[in-house]
């Protein structure tokens, strides 16, 4: 399959830097925003509903291959919230920090060894077969939240987010450790083996 550019449905550069990483050099990431679409409403209510949702708006604008990613975090004890409303827990046009705040503030009584949660991706690919079929690709990574933030990399919920094998955040991990690992770097890792990729 020869595909260089990859459109991706989204606004997010850190997550655009992040797909671009997992893919390589061989194929070139660029947001929607460069085709002046504006940002898409995730009215799904599964993670496979909004990034089919990103994915196909995208698509049948300009008709060129697309990812649409939606990710989230599931914790345990909030009954796998946030999840689907991962990136606007603290409301529509909450930072990140608002976010992992609200997080905390929910979990401040709750025991470490209740802590468990679950990073979760489903990437919707459209673009390459004749019947505009999508095709999906899913990653998860487990940890437990911690009680407080920690380290400076990432994006998100990553300085709370403790990966269960290194006992480090998210955020602790250089991008290459965290790629391996991350539910993001698994889902992508089998688009790049789909689409051909080295």
């Amino acid at each position: 399959m020869c595909i260089e550019t990859i459109v991706l449905a989204s606004h997010n550069r850190n997550k655009a830097q992040e797909i671009q990483m997992l893919l390589g050099n061989q194929f070139h990431v660029i947001l929607q925003q460069a085709f002046d679409i504006p940002p898409i409403e995730e009215t799904g209510s599964t993670f496979e509903e909004n990034a089919l949702l990103k994915a196909k708006t995208v698509y049948d604008i300009i008709g060129l291959p697309v990812i649409g990613d939606d990710s989230g975090l599931e914790v345990v004890a909030l009954n796998n919230q946030p999840g689907v409303y991962s990136s606007r827990f603290a409301g529509d046009n909450a930072s990140d920090d608002d976010n992992i705040d609200k997080l905390l503030r929910k979990m401040h009584n709750i025991p470490t060894e209740k802590r468990t949660a679950r990073f979760r991706c489903v990437v919707a690919f459209l673009g390459t077969s004749s019947d505009d079929q999508p095709v999906f690709f899913e990653g998860e990574w487990a940890g437990y939240i911690a009680k407080e933030r920690r380290g400076k990399n990432g994006f998100g919920y990553d300085p709370v987010f403790v990966d269960l094998q290194s006992n480090l955040t998210a955020a602790e991990l250089e991008p290459d450790q965290k790629n391996k690992i991350s539910h993001r770097g698994k889902a992508m890792q089998s688009l790049k083996s789909y689409l051909g990729g080295s």
